[in-house]
């Protein structure tokens, strides 16, 4: 049989000019490849999809008739952005009885929401706290990203737990944690709750991942329940057993120090808080010791930045004018936030905040109040980039029930925040791509742009390992194989 060799690797070239057309054919001529398992850039090759998987990159040897072609001249070729760090169910800003008081404007987010990931150039998503339930519904929609679940492992009766009334927290944390000598809730099998346990039904489940929590508290609310460690290490041995990496819920020094003795995989948060047991020195040159440990263990970290502007910038008076949430919002959703019903979380955020003699005079004041722990996770994502340090791109969006996490969008500034705290396009376009499907242990499928990975890729006007202003310019995105025009997935489309 004839062969050809396209880029290292061969293939049969009567399988490669017989591809049976069909809607998910495509081919993308003329275009540079940026990928990130490669040293530059691959200019002018053909990249050609059949089933919704790469088959062929070549440089151009022939034409091919009846395959949809999407001209890639002067574009850029390269893998779809992976978020992984979501929470899908819900409304952002809504509770549950606005949610079912509001059913006409949940019914056009829940559509939208999808399609903003995607405008956005999110192809994949990894809901950190979910079940093989709402998955399901999630995936029922037309048009969803490809999307991966973790289970969450919460402490019984700890965060994120204690927020739900008892007794439906225990039936809303199918995989909760319950130590040895703590009183089960009635009608639970303490047996049922251990490690071992937890970690066999979320992989039963089809979980790709173990998500638990070390949060003692925040706010007002202190003194939560947090795990022991041996606990946490019981569980990461039980996920490791299963193929399954543990991300932890820390978002402080204390919680970071718990999961790096804890052997845990990938910390779900940067380091925004301090610890009550140190004085403000100690803490500054605690800090640098605890991400030295992270980079010499190769431990996943998530900066989400965009955690604490979700909760400042529902301060600014004029956020909700922002153009750009028309794009990622629906119009009825944005005139609710703008509602005094639709300022409840802001409300209850501006309870504990000293009050100003004016709006301006309360902004000022959350802004300080915010500039020290986004001042300290933003340079610990400088110093973790500038010492080799393995950055995982995620947003935790929405963090909190507030609007000021906008699906798609969030994760657009979340790029910002990294870029303004000296993190290369390279080493953003890196966390969000191959960088992530490592740590997922999705690389096989997903994460670059080569033979035989998913065709979830985008194309680009300008190289994003040169500048992150290539984002704002999506030409298409293209899911399996199926490309799709950014002006038809924005919620303000035809307006």
């Amino acid at each position: 049989m004839n062969r050809i060799v396209t880029l290292g690797v061969v293939v049969s070239a009567a399988c490669a000019l017989a591809l049976p057309a069909s809607a998910q054919d495509l081919r993308i001529s003329n275009v540079t490849v940026v990928s990130p398992e490669r040293m530059s850039p691959l200019p002018d090759v053909d990249v050609t999809i059949h089933d919704g998987r790469i088959v062929t990159i070549e440089k151009t040897l022939r034409a091919m008739r009846d395959i949809q072609t999407v001209d890639g001249k002067g574009l850029y070729l390269t893998p779809g952005l992976i978020d992984s760090h979501v929470h899908l169910s819900g409304i952002a800003g809504m509770d549950d009885a606005q949610e079912a008081k509001h059913p006409d404007i949940v019914k056009a987010m829940q559509a939208q929401k999808p399609l903003s990931f995607l405008l956005y150039g999110f192809t994949t998503l990894i809901d950190l706290i979910s079940t093989p339930e709402e998955m399901a519904r999630w995936k029922a929609q037309a048009l969803v990203p490809d999307t991966y679940f973790c289970g969450g492992a919460p402490l019984m009766d700890g965060y994120p737990m204690y927020v739900i009334p008892k007794p439906e927290r225990y039936a809303a944390a199918p995989y909760m944690l319950i130590e040895p000598g703590a009183t089960p809730p009635a009608g639970i099998d303490p047996a049922q709750h251990t490690p071992a346990a937890v970690v066999a039904r979320m992989k039963k489940d089809g979980a790709l991942c173990v998500k638990t929590f070390y949060e003692p508290g925040f706010g007002p609310v202190k003194n939560l329940p947090v795990p022991k460690l041996e606990t946490i290490r019981d569980l990461v041995t039980a996920a490791h057993a299963n193929g399954m990496p543990v991300l932890l819920h820390a978002n402080g020094i204390e919680g970071q120090t718990f999961g790096l003795a804890a052997g845990v995989d990938i910390m779900a948060h940067g380091i925004w808080n301090g610890t009550r047991n140190l004085p403000l020195s100690a803490q500054d040159a605690a800090i640098p010791k605890i991400l030295d440990q992270v980079v010499a263990r190769g431990v996943g970290w998530q900066a989400t930045i965009q955690v604490l502007y979700g909760e400042r910038d529902l301060f600014h008076p004029d956020y909700l004018s922002d153009p750009e949430l028309a794009r990622a919002v629906p119009a009825s959703l944005l005139a609710w936030y703008r509602t005094p019903e639709g300022q409840w979380f802001r409300d209850q955020l501006a309870a504990e905040v000293p009050k100003g003699n004016a709006p301006e005079a309360t902004q000022s004041v959350v802004d300080k109040l915010y500039a020290d722990p986004i001042g300290r996770v933003t340079h610990a994502a400088a110093y973790l980039a500038a010492h080799g340090g393995n950055l995982l791109f995620g947003t935790d969006t929405p963090s909190a029930p507030t609007y000021a996490n906008p699906p798609g969008l969030n994760g657009w500034r979340e790029i910002q925040n990294l870029a303004a705290a000296g993190v290369t396009p390279a080493q953003i376009f890196q966390a969000a791509t191959l960088a992530n499907a490592k740590a997922l242990k999705l690389e096989r499928d997903i994460g670059t742009v080569e033979i035989g990975k998913r065709a979830n890729l985008l194309l680009l006007r300008a190289d994003p390992t040169k500048t992150i202003e290539a984002y704002r310019e999506i030409v298409k995105i293209i899911l399996g194989g199926r490309a799709l025009d950014p002006a038809a997935l924005a919620a303000n489309r035809g307006r």
